[in-house]
């Protein structure tokens, strides 16, 4: 049984601790908050016993043998560490940290302390993400991939009322890219590996919000990612609905799904044989057939991520190394740990293009 306390208070980690309670393999013990009041109600109302004030209690307590980070991007390197180096395996929020040296750091001292660290990136443990994977070979040569995520938050309500909120704060390493673009860049590199190059451009608040930012952030923003012989797009956005399918085209066939956080609706469209037509004539192509795909459902999809870290966990007690530790089905430990940091190192350079700088970048 994996004793798991979370820190936050957060809408996603109460969808967390109710994948926990569902799970035979652990227990919910309790959570941290700076708050002691909303910390044990948050506590109590979900069934955990032990409320936390201070990290360092957390860290210390021999009723934790796991935590789950979901507290602000900013926070999670400093918690994160103060508890692998109480011993505890961490599972941490996307994304792990805000830049790749604080996940580099998170990963090393996880290694060292022999403890299993791992971000909750909730797509790569999916079936229905691998079952997408599984269909690329139908598409012969993929040319071009285009990932999307936008959706409007209500926090930019916030933001336009002139009032502060962490999810648009450089001090918090949030904003669009990190919050939401995150999910494009992992399913990116999970689909297809880091590219080359890239470029990207960001869609930046207004400036007459810097005050509540705190520097220049971004509400959405496109990535185009080079390969040798293939070009992707991410798009994704906080400040706008986002409609449209992802879709990865290939020769001989043309892949759509909804939804790059938890894919769903997926076709395939087969080419056939295309007839030559002029301006005049509508394209014709014999043969040309579509296929949907079965894609496995999941209420809550943290339960995969959960699922996956209480393996990683066991296999570690077992005596496995955390880097060689299987984490589920799909990978490894270390398989996650390396798309993890090559993801930050995307988000890093597109950060750099874009003028979005963090405090945390100065370290």
């Amino acid at each position: 049984m994996l004793r798991i306390a979370t820190i936050g208070t957060s809408m996603i980690t109460s969808d967390f601790i109710e994948a926990v309670t569902a799970e035979a393999g652990a227990t919910f013990v309790g959570t941290l908050s700076r708050d002691g009041g909303r910390g044990r109600a948050f506590t109590e109302e979900r069934g955990g016993s032990h409320a936390f004030t201070e990290i360092a209690d957390l860290a210390a307590s021999d009723k934790v043998d796991a935590v789950y980070l979901g507290s602000p991007n900013a926070c999670h390197a400093a918690q994160a560490l103060a508890c692998i180096a109480g011993g505890k395996h961490v599972l941490i929020e996307k994304p792990m940290g805000a830049n790749k040296r604080e996940a580099r750091e998170i990963f090393e001292a996880a290694a060292e302390a022999g403890v299993v660290a791992m971000e909750a990136m909730r797509p790569l443990h999916d079936p229905a993400f691998w079952a997408v994977r599984d269909a690329l070979p139908e598409l012969g040569r993929i040319r071009r991939a285009d990932l999307r995520f936008g959706k409007y938050s209500s926090r930019y309500d916030e933001v336009l009322a002139g009032r502060h909120t962490n999810i648009f704060d450089c001090a918090m390493a949030s904003g669009a890219l990190m919050d939401i673009g995150v999910y494009c860049v992992e399913a990116l590199i999970g689909l297809f590996g880091a590219p080359v190059s890239l470029s990207a451009t960001s869609v930046l608040l207004d400036d007459e919000t810097r005050g509540l930012t705190h520097g220049q952030l971004d509400g959405a923003g496109v990535i185009v990612a080079s390969y040798p012989h293939m070009a992707a797009t991410l798009s994704y956005a906080k400040i706008m609905n986002d409609n449209l399918p992802c879709q990865v085209e290939g020769e001989a066939a043309t892949l759509t799904f909804a939804g790059v956080s938890v894919p769903t609706e997926a076709r395939i469209d087969y080419r056939g044989v295309t007839g030559r037509g002029a301006a005049k004539a509508v394209r014709v192509e014999e043969g040309a057939r579509s296929v949907s795909l079965d894609l496995p459902h999941c209420e809550n999809t943290m339960a995969y991520e959960l699922a996956d870290f209480i393996a990683a966990v066991e296999a570690v007690r077992a005596g496995a190394m955390p880097e060689d530790a299987p984490a589920g089905p799909f990978g490894t430990v270390g398989y996650f740990r390396d798309v993890t940091l090559a993801a930050l190192e995307l988000m890093d350079e597109a950060r750099r293009q874009t003028g979005i700088v963090f405090p945390a970048d100065a370290a």
